[in-house]
């Protein structure tokens, strides 16, 4: 579980495509220390197993191996070596619930459709898949790139994001432009909410 506070922007080192996976090679600073084999961390809001790290000089290099099925799914199939991607470590137990709770589990890929800057913060316009429009709400919750942020306007295809400068400086976003594709994950109590609706009208 995470909360989609991304904790610092890391840079894509090495992707090696094998005859069973992609094996993506990160480098964290702040992500990385104390991660080891087996732990979890979120990378652009697809959570994703580290399978192997090591030191390079105050940073870690993380290698995750992704599923074909992760690679197609997800705007990881963009990247190549020097891209930023948005790094988090999971929710401790005792940890601060700052954003939403995020799975890590994309629903769907985004395009970028606005990206501009507006006074001293950025204009977002996202389109949207109808799998995760319908979940999207005025002043809700949604993750973009693994990224809580607050849904300012909702149209019926896209949604609007006003990104503050602290959000445009510490993430990946800075780097992205229109057109490009951001990984998506709707609001997980909504999710819930429309199960148990349904399960009642039955």
């Amino acid at each position: 579980m995470f909360t989609g506070i991304v904790e610092e922007a890391g840079t894509v080192e090495r992707i090696h495509p094998t005859a069973k996976s992609v094996e993506l090679t990160v480098r964290a600073a702040v992500t990385g220390r104390g991660l080891k084999p087996g732990g979890s961390l979120a990378v652009n809001g697809c959570c994703l197993t580290a399978v192997k790290t090591s030191t390079r000089g105050k940073s870690k290099l993380v290698q995750f191996d992704l599923l074909q099925e992760t690679w197609r799914l997800t705007n990881l199939q963009f990247a190549k070596p020097g891209s930023l991607v948005n790094l988090e470590r999971p929710l401790q137990a005792d940890g601060e619930l700052g954003g939403h709770f995020v799975t890590g589990h994309i629903d769907g890929l985004g395009k970028i459709i606005r990206w501009e800057r507006a006074g001293q913060d950025h204009v977002l316009d996202v389109a949207a898949p109808p799998a995760v429009m319908r979940y999207v709400v005025h002043k809700g919750s949604i993750a973009v790139d693994g990224i809580s942020l607050t849904v300012a306007a909702v149209q019926k295809k896209s949604f609007r994001i006003w990104i503050i400068p602290h959000t445009y400086q510490i993430t990946a976003l800075r780097e992205r432009k229109t057109g490009d594709a951001v990984n998506l994950e709707a609001d997980l109590l909504g999710k819930y909410a429309e199960k148990f609706i349904a399960a009642r009208r039955r």
